[in-house]
């Protein structure tokens, strides 16, 4: 007897004048490649079906500058919506969908019928400004955690994420981590053949391995510092191998230790501790990734010490091994 047939899945991908475009692309080409993988897909044209759609439809502008035609009014959408994604924007774009279009309104009104609710990158304040990550876990594009933790007391927000799934809510990381996202649905809905031959297709990671530290461990805590501490956090970038210990620092920045370790979590967002680890693992995936030096000298020269302390940094941060690490981002033809 054969199986029953899937049934079509309408994906909405809601954009709005500013959008990033590749919050709308991205996810769109994985949903539509996964189609071609489908075996059951012989008796029926698709499983995934694509809608694009803004608050009053017809052509949008994205952030690069580039135009969308052809979207459709939300409230033109019927009530066979199986997966909604919100896609992001730079922060004027975002804060303008909120406030100036039916989008929000749109969005508390519909969301309790429908299966499956994602947000891409900056997407995430959309979702929270609509009541949806209320009591949940999220994250966004790193350099905005802070913002979402600030404005969405009641959300657990999860920083280093590339995306977090709580209950029907998914929340994606910042631009291409959208992709990685809409990897997940399919693999969630079709199973990891066709989400391996999707990726395989597309020629992208079935599971990126780390985090957004894996590319921007210590970029969010610089960001957030005053003028006053961005000389001494230049230094330590500079200086991974030296004495980084809170007494170091806080004489550094002629500051009592106690005094120190406040003002710097209260601009970077994290303890000096924490940053200084971040910088060494950064440090190290440079040396990684750019030099054939053995571990011990890669450890001995990001300030981690030893190789075995580098490789325990790697797993807790990264999910990964040095040696896998350097064998999936070492540079050809890197010296030492």
């Amino acid at each position: 007897m054969s199986q029953p047939l899937p049934p079509t899945r309408r994906i909405a991908i809601v954009a709005y004048d500013g959008f990033q475009l590749l919050d709308v692309t991205g996810p769109a080409e994985v949903f539509a490649k996964a189609n071609e993988f489908i075996p059951e897909l012989a008796a029926r044209p698709l499983l995934y079906e694509i809608v694009v759609a803004s608050p009053t439809g017809g052509t949008i502008a994205s952030s690069s500058g580039l135009a969308l035609a052809g979207t459709v009014p939300l409230e033109t959408l019927g009530s066979d919506i199986d997966t909604l994604l919100i896609s992001g924007g730079p922060e004027g774009p975002v804060r303008r969908a909120a406030e100036e279009t039916t989008l929000l309104p749109w969005l508390t009104e519909r969301a309790p019928g429908i299966r499956r609710i994602a947000s891409i990158c900056t997407g995430a304040f959309l979702l929270g400004a609509a009541g949806l990550l209320d009591g949940r876990r999220a994250t966004t594009h790193w350099s905005s955690t802070r913002l979402l933790e600030r404005l969405l007391p009641r959300t657990e927000v999860v920083p280093d994420a590339i995306f977090v799934g709580d209950g029907h809510v998914f929340t994606s990381a910042g631009v291409t981590a959208g992709i990685d996202l809409a990897l997940a649905l399919v693999e969630y809905d079709c199973g990891p053949p066709v989400a391996l031959r999707t990726a395989r297709e597309l020629v992208l990671y079935l599971r990126r391995v780390g985090g957004q530290s894996q590319f921007s461990s210590s970029l969010a805590a610089q960001a957030g510092a005053g003028d006053a501490l961005q000389s001494l956090l230049t230094w330590i970038a500079g200086n991974p191998e030296a004495d980084l210990s809170v007494a170091a620092l806080a004489d550094r920045a002629m500051m009592s230790e106690r005094t120190f370790a406040r003002s710097f979590r209260a601009e970077t967002g994290v303890t000096p501790a924490r940053y200084v680890e971040l910088v060494r693992l950064d440090r190290a995936k440079q040396l990684l990734e750019s030099t054939r030096f053995p571990l011990a000298r890669i450890a001995e020269r990001s300030g981690l010490g030893s190789a075995s302390t580098l490789t325990r940094s790697f797993r807790k941060h990264l999910g990964t091994t040095p040696e896998g690490y350097r064998e999936r981002f070492r540079i050809e033809g890197t010296r030492g």
